[in-house]
């Protein structure tokens, strides 16, 4: 008997001294933003040990714990809930610290999450409520418990008539239970004062915050993670230890391996790179054959400066070189964005189909990452790979079982027809099934009784397993023609023998003959073997199955294809195949029908008899999905996730990370970095990345002060850590790239010689204003405060609204492809923008307009980028619009056009640096007024008189009157009487006004 070991703490609730903490606050403590202001001070530049540079962190950490969960529990009315159906204590409880629960929820119709409808995930922070609340308040009222809850585990439980979400849940209070079977269903969890003991009433859980990056990174502070390796992060405390230079031993001739210089030459002559970039991957090439120091390299990537190009090719030729490397990023999107890179670079070089990817594994959330719309990712992605090895690997419906029901069948069709027709009898009886004819009866239930659409959709669900992926594989293979054939004739049977005994010859009419049997068994089982060999040769890796081993098993299935023809084309009756060709054998009058059949069944048995029936692993697919992960996570050459997944790396006897990529480093949060930098023998860091562009997000400003957000390229590059610069730019019309060239990077960046090309000046509209680069001035709009948060000019709205309705317009007139970025600082208007064009041109899939905030813009590119900076006051005011980072991500979005919308009063009166670019755009002659243009003029018209600026409008300055003839002076009542009329009408007046001023009659 397996001996059970009681679980600590921590193994059972990861991070559980954090989770304590945030469950001693009270609401009134997470809505204090001075809570920890006194505890929290500037993370230094320098450290004295690993320990100071691990305990510097932490208060910022708790304090950023505390603004993720306030700003949640503000918004806490559009907070996802759902309705508790089950609650019960669970075996680990024990009071009074150790309150662990487990909570069912009823399953989501058609597995379909409705909006508002909270979704279960481990590490979710949760309010046990008997409201959906309309506010905070609702969470803090007097006579309430109020009650947290923490996800630490998720399960699901299936029965014969439903399914369940389970978690397993800690709670910061106990949760008083009203009925002596110790669980309650759609009953009170949460007994208020003044409430009738045995009241009924509804209990939901409401969402605040998922804490798991947190956890991580505490845990890892706290060094509690698996390995504890701190060669790197010894190697970063101080300017004297942060060393990115080569090493000398490595360097000399006679060290240098042979493989890695072939491998710089291979990438230098073929991959059309520039100096700096070939100078890049050698560098770090050179990083995977040392094991003489451990190096932290910096590489500088400015906007459009073929950074993931590079990193891509850097990757591959780590894979070439068979180093075991991990790659990280800070978000989902960016993980994507590297690992689809090197996929496109593997897929092309591949030698044999898909033979390889089982040396490349990316992990993480499958449903965030939306892998089921990535079909180029799914091949390589943890959960998928581990679904099809465990099927391959199934000892009843697997690999070696598939491989030696073939020969048998192929050997002694006879004995294995006995055989179905024994399980035939038995078919209806209880229990498992145990033989592959029972499968394949099974799945010619599933053609028979429509259930193909079913499985096909269900590909699509959460939770989807192997054998219904083995089940969408066949249903496509095995074609039913046989089985329409079939069909018609039992129809005919029936019509002909109906009256006589229906019942009979149904019964007759189930039971496939010898050729049938023959036939269909045969088909089955060699679609079956050739989906097992695909998913053998993808997902194992190449030091477990050989080229050698995959083409064997190739020839195999050529083998079958070539017999199938053969053996759909002769009819043996009731003698049976072996009887037939035991007459061939020994001459008999058959022998020129059956020669090429004969010859073909022995080949094909032959070269089923040479398959390796198993492979050098242990014996774990039958077992437990963890195991099965960590093998395939432990024998990739290549890993991918994000910082904060990599957690999941640091467990007992993995095989170590030689060399960690980090892309997109300088937006990670260096606190975070920890987690990938302590991988057991890991002893190389690559940060390859701009601190110049937008670092990490912060919730706290006083984290923020304490420079929690800063990453560890930034400190370094603070330090003056060496760092490779990627100098040349290959998206920027040189008109665009000019000044954030000069004001953020020194003019060190080079444009490429595709940029410079004549055919890379395209002009979308007519009219100076719309060349590649430009300042449109809107001097009449308004900024507006959106509940405080954000803010809106309504103006600006309205000119990028009749900007993009022009752009589409020329769109249809030339019918050539179009890609529009609408970019702003603030997410008010970025909402405000999306509002006014809607849907308009969402069904153009050659026209894509895109609105986003500057953050939700970094990393991407348009052909067409219009920024609207809405800050408009006479002060000069700009708020963080003033972020020199914010603004060169804005400015170095565009490919062929950048258009920057703003009041150029108020930036030039900010001494930002957008009053140096309003200066540069006037001296270069790219500065307009909006009100130039005839279509702007409109729209910043109708504008203000939908928002009754009629101060604006009736102002002798302004556009209309600006140029007129005659002067006009309007008077209070004619302000107050045009306010009276509607929308229409006041635009005829005014623009009978404007024309009666240029001296129209």
């Amino acid at each position: 008997m397996e001996k059970t070991v009681e679980k600590t703490e921590e193994e059972l609730v990861a991070g559980r001294s954090l989770v304590d903490l945030v469950f001693s606050w009270s609401i009134g403590d997470v809505l204090n933003k001075d809570l920890y202001r006194n505890q929290v001070k500037k993370i230094p530049e320098t450290f004295m040990s690993t320990t100071h540079y691990m305990k510097s962190f932490i208060p910022a950490l708790i304090e950023e714990t505390r603004a993720d969960l306030c700003s949640n529990m503000t918004m806490v009315s559009q907070a996802p809930t759902r309705e508790i159906f089950l609650l019960r204590i669970a075996k680990e409880n024990k009071r009074p610290k150790d309150l662990f629960y487990k909570i069912w929820f009823e399953k989501m119709r058609n597995n379909v999450n409705g909006e508002g409808i909270y979704e279960p995930g481990v590490g979710d922070l949760l309010a046990l409520t008997d409201v959906r609340p309309k506010d905070i308040g609702d969470l803090n009222r007097p006579g309430f418990n109020y009650l947290l809850a923490y996800v630490h585990g998720l399960s699901l439980a299936k029965d014969d008539n439903d399914k369940y979400d389970i978690l397993s849940i800690l709670t910061s209070k106990p949760i008083q239970f009203e009925l002596e079977d110790r669980e309650i269903k759609k009953e009170s969890v949460i007994a208020g004062k003044g409430r009738r003991k045995n009241m009924i009433a509804n209990v939901f859980v409401v969402y605040l915050v998922n804490m798991m990056t947190n956890i991580r990174i505490w845990r890892s502070l706290n060094s509690d993670l698996e390995g504890g390796n701190m060669k790197i992060i010894q190697n970063v405390l101080h300017t004297s230890s942060a060393d990115g230079q080569h090493c000398s031993h490595c360097l000399s001739e006679v060290n240098r391996n042979a493989t890695l210089s072939g491998m710089e030459e291979t990438i230098i002559s073929s991959s059309n790179l520039n100096f700096s970039q070939q100078d890049a991957i050698v560098s770090c090439i050179g990083l995977s054959e040392c094991r003489h120091q451990s190096t932290v390299k910096l590489i500088w990537g400015p906007p459009g400066t073929g950074k993931t190009k590079m990193v891509g090719l850097l990757l591959f030729s780590l894979l070439k070189l068979k180093c075991r490397t991990l790659t990280c990023a800070p978000t989902n999107i960016a993980v994507l964005e590297v690992t689809s890179r090197l996929l496109r670079l593997v897929t092309d070089s591949l030698e044999y189909k898909t033979y390889g990817l089982g040396d490349i594994v990316l992990f993480g959330n499958g449903k965030r990452m939306k892998i089921s719309e990535k079909d180029d990712l799914e091949d390589i992605f943890l959960d998928h790979r581990v679904e099809v090895l465990e099927y391959c690997f199934n000892p009843s419906t697997g690999w070696k079982h598939t491989v030696d029901s073939l020969i048998n069948l192929l050997a002694d069709p006879e004995h294995q027809y006995r055989r179905y027709l024994e399980n035939k009898e038995r078919k209806n009886e209880e229990g498992e099934r145990e033989d592959q004819y029972d499968e394949m009866l099974e799945f010619e239930e599933i053609n028979n009784n429509n259930e193909r659409d079913e499985v096909v959709n269900d590909q699509n669900r959460k939770g989807r397993n192997s054998r219904k992926i083995l089940k969408k594989v066949l249903l496509q293979t095995l074609k039913d023609n046989k089985k329409k054939e079939k069909q018609k004739q039992k129809q005919k049977q029936k019509v002909f023998s109906h009256q006589e005994n229906p019942t009979k010859c149904e019964e007759k009419e189930d039971i496939l003959s010898f050729e049938e049997f023959l036939k269909d068994s045969f088909e089955f089982l060699s679609a079956k073997l050739d989906f097992l060999i695909s998913g053998l040769f993808t997902h194992l890796p190449t030091s477990i199955i050989s080229l050698e081993v995959v083409k064997n098993m190739i020839r195999a299935v050529d083998s079958l294809r070539c017999l199938k023809p053969l053996l759909c084309s002769v009819s043996v009756g009731d003698e049976g195949l072996k009887q037939v060709l035991g007459d061939f054998d020994n001459g008999g009058s058959s022998a020129g029908q059956f020669s090429r059949l004969s010859f073909m069944r022995n080949d094909c048995i032959q070269t089923l008899n040479s398959l390796p029936r198993v492979f050098d692993i242990p014996n774990i697919f039958e077992v437990e999905s963890k195991a099965a992960r960590n093998f395939c996570l432990g024998n990739a050459c290549l890993v991918f996730c994000t910082a904060s997944s990599s957690a999941k790396l640091h467990t007992e006897r993995a095989k170590p990370i030689k060399l960690l990529v980090i892309d997109e480093a300088a937006q990670l949060k260096e606190c975070e970095s920890t987690i990938p930098l302590q991988l057991s023998g890991l002893r190389h860091a690559i940060l390859i990345g701009d601190e110049r562009q937008l670092p990490a997000m912060v919730q706290s400003k006083i984290s923020e002060e304490a420079k929690f957000g800063r990453s560890l390229f930034e400190r370094l590059v603070i330090l003056e850590h060496e760092k490779h610069l990627l100098n040349t730019q290959y998206r920027m019309h040189p008109s665009i790239s000019l000044f954030p060239n000069k004001e953020f990077y020194d003019m060190l960046i080079q444009d490429a010689s595709n940029v410079k090309e004549r055919n890379y000046q395209k002009q979308f509209l007519q009219g100076n204003m719309y060349g590649p680069y430009s300042f449109i001035n809107v001097a009449n709009g308004k900024e507006q405060s959106n509940d405080g948060r954000s803010k809106k000019n309504l103006v600006e709205v309205a000119v990028v609204s009749a900007i993009v309705a022009g752009l589409f317009k020329e769109f249809k007139r030339a019918r050539k492809r179009m890609s529009i970025g609408v970019i702003s600082p603030y997410n008010a208007q970025v909402y405000a923008i999306q509002q006014k064009i809607g849907n308009t041109y969402s069904t153009f899939s050659d026209f894509a307009v895109n609105v986003r905030s500057v953050d939700g813009f970094q990393g991407s590119e348009e052909d067409v980028i219009i920024i609207s900076t809405v800050r408009c006051n006479a002060s000069g005011s700009v708020g963080f619009l003033s972020n020199r980072q914010r603004a060169n991500v804005a400015l170095t979005r565009a490919r062929y056009c950048l258009w920057i919308l703003g009041n150029g009063a108020t930036l030039v009166n900010s001494g930002s640096i957008w009053k140096k670019l309003v200066t540069d755009a006037k001296e270069r002659g790219c500065f307009y007024n909006a009100d130039e243009d005839k279509s702007l003029s409109k729209a910043i018209m109708d504008a203000l008189l939908e928002l009754d600026q009629l101060d604006d409008l009736l102002n002798v300055n302004f556009l209309l009157f600006r140029n007129a003839r005659w002067k006009f002076c309007f008077s209070d009542n004619f302000r107050k009487s045009i306010m009276k009329v509607g929308n229409e009408a006041r635009q005829e007046v005014i623009s009978l006004l404007a024309k009666l001023s240029s001296g129209w009659r």
